[in-house]
């Protein structure tokens, strides 16, 4: 169980440094005309929330000193 916490704590923990340096992205497409069966698509690069990247090195650093911390 602590190897678990400490493994998925360490994991978040790199994604969120990857996700706050700027390197974390996502493709959205969008729909930007149809007419009848065809289709015009627009495919755009958006950059994830920094917030989340923060997130993830609270969590994540949360989890890892959880793992790490011996029970009495």
């Amino acid at each position: 169980m602590r190897t678990g916490l400490i493994i998925v704590g360490i994991i978040l923990l790199i994604a969120g440094i990857w996700i706050t340096v700027g390197n974390g992205s996502y493709k959205d497409t969008d729909t930007v005309a149809q007419l009848g069966p065809a289709k015009i698509e627009a495919t755009h690069e958006k950059a994830v929330p920094q917030w989340i990247g923060i997130a993830g090195i609270v969590v994540g650093g949360l989890l890892t000193i959880g793992g790490f911390v011996k029970k009495s």
